[in-house]
């Protein structure tokens, strides 16, 4: 993939053959993109409106995951887990913020980037990959790079400058002191801090090449996160009159109270009637201009791989932190146990890889162990993931019977056909249902969990659930791994 000119010289990566790094003639490295809130709303994915064309080039050479999820739909927790490789905590009470599972519960768990490093690999963060910069700041070679290390209220004005034109007081939420939640300002990429750390990969990329170390360099953007702030260049490649907006803006049948939007989106202004068509247009364009706006960002970093030929050693890792829902059901925002938001992109190319796309159920839990295997590095025992090194080779490979997720005192089970959540009492009794069958209603309008036809389908479902919350149960010390060499 994105041939240089010069002829790749590795082996081809197999789950039955895998060349080690110490076989190779030189190891593999890692560029690890991660960006904020990307649903899979993307050329690649099918979307006949989102105009992507440096991440679609990149799907061109890679495999593209049409069923990976997140296992924990808010981003704060979803890179927690990927990163240390452990599913969140199932426990009630013991998982309901999400954010900090991770540092409070596993303070000592050997992270993914920190397993490349004790590797002898460069390790390196340039923008938002784990969710505060200065979290795990150990497992990098350098100190985390980051534009604006806000503490507090990131998003109260203008603390970072997150907008470009001047407010009055009036145009402010009263409660929060936060701006609209889009803006189009008439001003070059450089002036928003995702082209600054598009240009700080850009120029790592350069000194990596010099330096010659294998390295594991992790990007992360934070568009299309609320705000919904790009340049006015990105907003005009978009006829907003053109722009279909969701079909079922309603909610669903039957629909569990426990099932709420995100009020994330009402923290900002301009937000008095989301349930009208002309709002609906106007964040799907302002959420579109930002995703825009991102490939271009991405599509520097790529470049600057190719031109410095380190493509041809490079495993390149993108996808979102998790899904967003758009208007679906009136939703906006992440923080349910549907499609929209559970459902995320994965796209991954190696060295030689050529064009494939999977139907293969992914976790995101499978990340640490499937990296982690393709450069030969020892896996840390405390490992929860799979590795799907083998889908790599062969697409067509079953690698999940299911992906488990869980948002706040419930989970999810998503299968081929089937998505079932359930949410539990204080004394762990099941408290609500939710069940969408896919083949007959993939836009999860109708909730059948009281249909008495669907009874055995969800006992098979509970009882997948009840064997993956006793594997957790059996989990090893996460502490054990600080002591694994290279």
């Amino acid at each position: 993939m994105f041939t240089s000119g010069k002829k790749a010289i590795f082996i081809p990566l197999t789950a039955t053959a895998l060349t080690t790094m110490a076989q190779q003639d030189q190891p593999l490295n890692v560029l690890f993109i991660i960006v904020d809130d990307l649903r899979p709303e993307l050329g690649c994915y099918g979307s006949p409106q989102v105009i992507t064309p440096h991440i679609d080039d990149l799907a061109k050479h890679a495999t593209v995951f049409s069923n990976a999820y997140c296992n924990v739909p808010v981003s704060g927790a979803s890179r927690a887990s990927l990163l240390t490789g452990v599913y969140p905590d199932f426990r009630l009470g013991r998982f309901v913020d999400a954010e900090t599972y991770a540092e409070r519960d596993l303070p000592d768990v050997l992270t993914l980037p920190k397993a490349f490093k004790q590797a002898g690999y460069c390790t390196l963060s340039i923008g938002k990959v784990f969710h505060h910069y200065q979290d795990r700041t150990e497992s990098w070679s350098e100190a985390p790079w980051i534009v604006s290390p806000a503490s507090g209220d990131w998003a109260v004005y203008n603390k970072w400058n997150v907008w470009k034109q001047p407010l009055a007081e009036y145009e402010l939420n009263p409660q929060n002191h936060r701006g609209p939640y889009f803006e189009a300002a008439d001003l070059p990429d450089s002036c928003y801090e995702d082209n600054q750390i598009a240009q700080k990969a850009v120029s790592t990329l350069a000194e990596l090449k010099l330096q010659g170390k294998p390295f594991f360099l992790a990007v992360g953007f934070r568009k299309p996160h609320l705000p919904f702030i790009a340049p006015k260049r990105y907003w005009d490649l978009y006829q907003r009159d053109s722009i279909a907006i969701a079909d079922n803006r309603y909610r669903p049948d039957k629909l569990p109270q426990q099932v709420a939007s995100s009020r994330e989106i009402f923290q900002y202004t301009r937000t008095d009637n989301t349930s009208s068509t002309e709002f609906h247009r106007e964040a799907r364009h302002a959420y579109f201009a930002c995703v825009s706006f991102i490939d271009a960002q991405i599509g520097l970093v790529l470049d600057q791989l190719r031109q410095t030929g380190l493509a041809d050693s490079t495993i390149i890792v993108l996808l979102g932190d998790h899904g967003w829902h758009l208007g679906e059901h009136n939703f906006w925002g992440k923080h349910t146990l549907m499609q929209q938001a559970t459902h995320a992109p994965l796209l991954v190319a190696t060295p030689q890889g050529k064009h494939a796309r999977t139907s293969s159920i992914v976790e995101f839990v499978d990340l640490y162990p499937t990296l982690c295997e393709a450069c030969g590095i020892v896996k840390p025992s405390h490992l929860q993931g799979q590795s799907f090194l083998s889908v790599l080779q062969h697409p067509k490979k079953r690698h999940r019977p299911s992906a488990f997720i869980q948002w706040g005192t419930g989970v999810n089970l998503v299968t081929e056909s089937h998505s079932y959540a359930e949410w539990y009492d204080k004394q762990h009794l099941v408290k609500a249902q939710m069940l969408f069958d896919h083949c007959t209603d993939p836009a999860e309008n109708h909730n059948v969990a009281t249909d008495v036809h669907n009874s055995s389908t969800i006992r098979k479902m509970q009882a997948e659930i009840a064997r993956r919350k006793l594997a957790l149960t059996l989990r090893p010390s996460a502490a054990e791994d600080e002591r694994i060499e290279p």
